[in-house]
This record gives structure tokens, C-alpha cells and sequence, in this order.
């Protein structure tokens, strides 16, 4: 009795890989089982040259679209920048850069997983296993981690749509509820910024509620100088006014300051103080600075004109503290 392999394979009859490997080879084992061992493999061989291929191709284009090469990224120029106009070159190329560079990763990371993932669908239709269940097995799986890994998902997402809309970077300064200060580094999962006292805060995205910038657009200085109930409060405001006006038109507050100060008058009035405040439009940013230089103005002003500061008890030829005598 012959044994079935050692006839010629009924498969030879269609044209094929089975009729081509018997006809080279004249082997029959060989030639019944080609499409296992032969053609299977080589489109399995296919699929991950091509897939290579693409994914390689989608990460170069993704940075060259990251690459500014001293110009802002092309793959930034559809977005919106808040700050572009009031940020130093080299902070402004350091905040596209990493912009560009966290955006880059995932869209890179993002790419890889779709290449990959539908190789990996095409392999199994070419082994003949069903995918169907292979997927449903897969979307319970990724379920599971997904809810293991929410917090991490959550702050990951939370870190994209941050970059994405431009709502702070690198050198803005930022109130983000529990930490503020001036942004250092932001990534897809912990944002890092250090406060006035040097303490770096490291703020997961996902915890962010709210984020109050104070470097974009315009900042607003304000200027709140007490005086006593003494005082002329009209001349105090129009020597105010004066002092501000002057400071603000000459170097070097000039560089700072966008619009003449606007003086609002008496803001507030207590027992033992009239509360003056002034406003100003300033660069962003620049609100603190501002405000000190004006201080100090304002107070040298007063001192020439005489105009009594609170509590001025216990200075020569002014009576004693009530509580002293």
C-alpha cells in the first residue's frame, strides 16, 4: 500500500505554490505543504518588511515635521502660540522645542501602535485564525488595564490637550491651584515648575482643575499706596499720577509698560488709612517688577511733598501713639 505523501499531491492539478515547488523539486512532502512552509511564511515576511517600511517612513516625516531648525516646527505652525511675542529667542526655541518634541512622541508612539497592530491582524488572517475573537479577547484585556491605569490615562490626556492648546510652557508663570511658580519642564505626565522660594513642584496633568497663566497676552501692575487721614488725598493723587506718568515714559520701565498708567482714586478707606490705587497695562510677566519701580517712586514723591504716610506717631515733633499716652 503507497502511503498518501509518496504519490503525487492531488494540489498539482491547480496552478500554485504546490504544482510550482513539486515541479522544481519533484518532492511530494514538500511540494503538499508548500503553502504552510512556503507561502505563508514568505507573506508573513511581506507584511513586517512593509509594515517596517511604513513605520519608518511615518516617524521620519514626523520629524522632520518636529525639527525647526532655528524656525518655529512646521508641525506647531498650524497651532496657536500664546506667547510668541513676548518670550525671549532662546526660552521661546527651548519652549517649541519640547513642545514639538512631547507631540512628536506620541504622534510617533501613536503610529507604531496602528502599524503594528494591523500587521499583526493581516499575520493572523494569513495563519487562517480567526480575529474576531482574538480582538474581543484583546478589548476586554485592554479594558482592564485601561481602568488598572486610569489615573496614568487620565494624566497622559490631560498632558496632550495642555500642549496641544498652548495653555502654558516653559518660562510662563502659573498658578495650578496647589503649586505656583515659573514652568520649568512640561511632559504628557508631570508638569514641573519652581516656586519663588526655589521649591520645585512636580503637578501630575490629571490634577490639574484649573491653571491661571499670568504670562500671556498682557499683565495688569497695581499699585496700592496708603496715606493718612491727614493728607490732601487730591494732591497725593495728582503727584501719584505725575511720578507714574514720568516713570513709565523713560528706561527702564518704557520696555515694560504697553499703556499710560490709569489712576482709580481711592480704593479703599479704613480707621487709620486712605487706600490709593493706580493701574497699569504691562508685558507679561513684567507686573512685579513694575510695581516695585513705581513704589519706590511714588514714595520718594511723597516724602518731597510732605504727604503723611499712616501711623506716623512716634517720628520727632509728632505726638505719641494714642495707646501711649
Amino acid at each position: 500500500m503507497n502511503l498518501p505523501l509518496l504519490t503525487q499531491p492531488t494540489c498539482t492539478s491547480e496552478p500554485g505554490w504546490c504544482q510550482t515547488i513539486f515541479r522544481w523539486t519533484g518532492n511530494e512532502w514538500l511540494a503538499s505543504y508548500s503553502d504552510l512552509l512556503i507561502a505563508k511564511p514568505l507573506n508573513i515576511l511581506l507584511i513586517l518588511i512593509v509594515s517596517f517600511l511604513l513605520r519608518w517612513l511615518v516617524h521620519r516625516t514626523i520629524t522632520r515635521l518636529t525639527r525647526g531648525n532655528g524656525r518655529p516646527p512646521k508641525l506647531l505652525q498650524p497651532l496657536r502660540e500664546r506667547r510668541a511675542d513676548t518670550l525671549t529667542a532662546e526660552l521661546l526655541s527651548e519652549r517649541r522645542v519640547q513642545r514639538a518634541r512631547t507631540i512628536g512622541s506620541v504622534l510617533k508612539s501613536l503610529a507604531s501602535f496602528v502599524v503594528f497592530g494591523l500587521a499583526a491582524i493581516y499575520m493572523l488572517q494569513v495563519l487562517d485564525i480567526q480575529v474576531a475573537p482574538v480582538l474581543a479577547s484583546a478589548g476586554v484585556l485592554g479594558v482592564a488595564v485601561a481602568f488598572g491605569a486610569q489615573n496614568l490615562v487620565r494624566d497622559f490626556l490631560s498632558g496632550m490637550f495642555m500642549l496641544v492648546e498652548d495653555q502654558y510652557g516653559v518660562g510662563d508663570v502659573v498658578d495650578l491651584g496647589e503649586a505656583s511658580g515659573t514652568v520649568e519642564a512640561v511632559g504628557l505626565r508631570v508638569t514641573t515648575l519652581r516656586d519663588i522660594n526655589g521649591t520645585v513642584w512636580y503637578v501630575r496633568n490629571g490634577e490639574i482643575l484649573r491653571v491661571g497663566n499670568s504670562s500671556q497676552g498682557f499683565a495688569v501692575a497695581v499699585v496700592d499706596f496708603p496715606i493718612s487721614h491727614n493728607s490732601d488725598v487730591q494732591k497725593a493723587i495728582e503727584v501719584a499720577t505725575q511720578v507714574a506718568t514720568e516713570a513709565t515714559s523713560r528706561e527702564p520701565l518704557s520696555k515694560d509698560v504697553l499703556e499710560p498708567p490709569d489712576m482709580l482714586g481711592v480704593d479703599q478707606i479704613t480707621a487709620d488709612t486712605i487706600t490709593l490705587r493706580l493701574t497699569t497695562k504691562v508685558r507679561p510677566g513684567r507686573q512685579w517688577s513694575v510695581q516695585r519701580r513705581l513704589r519706590v517712586e511714588i514714595k520718594r514723591a511723597y516724602s518731597n511733598e510732605d504727604i503723611e504716610p499712616p501711623y506716623p506717631y512716634g517720628r520727632p515733633g509728632l505726638p505719641a501713639s494714642p495707646a501711649k499716652r
